[in-house]
């Protein structure tokens, strides 16, 4: 039953910033550092800054340009993903020196729930104590704090933290379901709530709705009728119902792979054909690493915003699924020039959906199945010696002109430095 469940989530606290604090021997709470690369322009984003940063006002997330000016020492990090992921992957190692992986459910790269439920009668320890035990492991191993929430689902452990073990001197906090109206109900205003909104908030203000216990008390299909499944949810969670299950793993019906890019330049077309025809070699590669074809291939645009259009995105469903570098590529660049217009670009995104595991070539009457055979020959060498050496290792003659991004792609991990 819900009421005897105990889940955890663990959150490491602004966690690339302190990351670069550790490794320079610093103190997080006590240093202003900020996670940007102050090789692009103001407007590029901070992906993190310190504690000592936030008590002094600074958001966590905001731009270059937004930060303050008048502080003295300020250090500017250069992101380094590859570490992060790195440092995510020991902590959910740790949580795995605790739990089994079944009862691990990572949110994100530095917040992870944990299903504490079968773990406390084999330790002999309460849910705080339990989690006290992880939180010291983490700080003693990896140098960094982490902040925890305990509650008798994820939605109720999220708001633990959030609204209490951020501000506990221990950094955590608890919720149960005999706490709700002592603990959830006066939260307010909603956005503080995980998963609500400022858009939202302001919607459920027009209606009378202020804090959770306003949200708890209202009417349910009322709700439903102005929010849709929305609705339901929000009255449940306030009421401290969720069904989510941690060992319930979330498969999507409808798989797709995707890659795209903002080009640090204003782009002709001919330019962004070059990189649109990097993106899709990438792609492919993909696909044939999870031994899946595509056979359904999108493209968007996004123009400069010196241009008075936004850009355009369309779809184009092959004959047959293929994970043929070239195949594709023709169906990427028809549907470029049929829509594209001679205007400056700045952003491309191309998509596979409609994914299936081949079990059989299907021929076709317009090709030759020898030279077919002897592409996906070169193909499975290439991809050999890109998984032997790297990505970097085997490139076209084309990443050599001025408008290829591949070589910097290759050395970034989500847009960032690695």
């Amino acid at each position: 039953m819900e009421k005897d469940k105990v889940i955890a989530v663990i959150d490491m606290k602004s966690f690339y910033s302190s990351i670069e604090c550790v490794e320079r021997g610093l103190d997080p709470f006590f240093t202003p550092l900020a996670v940007t690369d102050i090789s692009r322009k103001e407007a590029s984003i901070v992906l993190s800054v310190t504690p000592y940063l936030k008590s002094k006002g600074v958001p966590s997330v905001c731009r270059r340009r937004d930060l303050p000016k008048n502080i003295e020492g300020m250090i500017y990090a250069t992101p380094r993903m590859e570490l992060y992921v790195k440092k995510s992957a020991e902590i959910v190692s740790i949580f795995l020196d605790f739990v089994g992986l079944d009862d691990v459910y990572t949110y994100s790269i530095d917040e992870s729930f944990l299903n504490l439920t079968p773990y406390l009668k084999l330790y002999k320890l309460s849910p705080r104590e339990l989690c006290k035990k992880i939180l010291n492991r983490i700080k003693k191993q990896t140098g960094l704090t982490a902040t925890c929430g305990i509650g008798s689902n994820m939605f109720l452990a999220k708001v633990a933290d959030d609204i209490y073990g951020k501000k506990d001197p221990h950094f955590i906090g608890e919720i149960y379901l005999d706490e709700i109206k002592e603990k959830l109900w006066p939260i307010k205003p909603l956005n503080k709530i995980w998963g609500i909104s400022t858009g939202y908030l302001t919607r459920l203000n027009r209606i009378g709705i202020y804090s959770v216990k306003d949200l708890a008390n209202y009417h349910k299909d009322k709700l439903i009728d102005l929010f849709g499944v929305l609705g339901e949810e929000l009255h449940n969670h306030a009421n401290g119902i969720d069904e989510a299950d941690i060992r319930e793993r979330y498969n999507p019906l409808n798989k797709a792979i995707s890659n795209g890019q903002v080009l640090m330049k204003d782009y002709t077309k001919k330019g962004a054909l070059l990189v649109l025809k990097e993106m899709n070699d990438d792609l492919c590669f993909r696909l044939r690493q999870i031994r899946k074809r595509t056979s359904t291939i999108s493209v968007m645009v996004g123009y400069s915003l010196t241009s008075d259009e936004i850009g355009f995105s369309h779809s184009l469903k092959l004959l047959k699924p293929s994970d043929n570098n070239k195949e594709i590529y023709d169906a990427i660049k028809y549907i470029f020039e049929t829509y594209i217009e001679d205007k400056p670009i700045r952003r491309l995104n191309i998509s596979f959906s409609g994914l299936v595991t081949p079990s059989y070539d299907q021929l076709s009457l317009f090709e030759d199945y020898e030279d077919t055979l002897e592409e996906e020959k070169m193909f499975t060498y290439m991809d050999e010696i890109l998984n032997k050496y790297g990505k970097s290792k085997l490139l076209k003659l084309d990443s050599k002109t001025k408008d290829s991004t591949i070589k910097e792609r290759h050395n970034q991990i989500g847009g960032h430095h690695k």
